[in-house]
């Protein structure tokens, strides 16, 4: 492993964290948006990981040398939750209530989103304990050596 690869590896995985606490606050952030540009309620969007691959090179490498280290972390996509319906509450004097009276609001849940937002900051602090943890480990190595 090249001295700066568990850098690398770290900090990919704070900004992916940092990406997804982002989209989580813009979830809470829409919870009651009834319309958007396209006139239908907002909906939650979701953060998907993945590894990164450096180069093509990089993979053959590493199956030459049959390591299981693995490559930064990238946001593979965010999409909208599609799968989740929208909730639907009565209220006739809304300006987007329908011919029933019901308005349709966003498929955000509050618990949902806030249990996200923890598992997030915890991974965040994960991240950042390793970088330093690597941090230490190479200001050590380094000391060896003036010795």
């Amino acid at each position: 492993m090249a001295l700066f690869q568990a850098f690398n590896i770290s900090a990919s995985g704070m900004t992916a964290e940092r990406l997804r606490m982002d989209t989580i606050a813009q979830n809470i952030a829409n919870i009651n948006t009834t319309r958007t540009e396209d006139g239908t309620p907002y909906r939650r969007k979701i953060v998907t990981f993945g590894e990164k691959s450096v180069t093509p090179f990089t993979d053959y490498y590493d199956s030459a040398r049959a390591r299981a280290v693995g490559d930064v972390v990238k946001v593979t996509s965010i999409t909208e939750d599609t799968e989740t319906e929208f909730k639907m509450e009565y209220d006739p004097t809304h300006p987007d209530a329908d011919e029933n009276g019901y308005v349709y609001l966003p498929n955000v849940n509050t618990v949902t989103e806030m249990t996200n937002l923890i598992d997030a900051v915890r991974a965040y602090e994960a991240n950042t304990t390793a970088f330093d943890a690597t941090k230490a480990m190479v200001q050590a190595a380094m000391n060896i050596g003036k010795n």
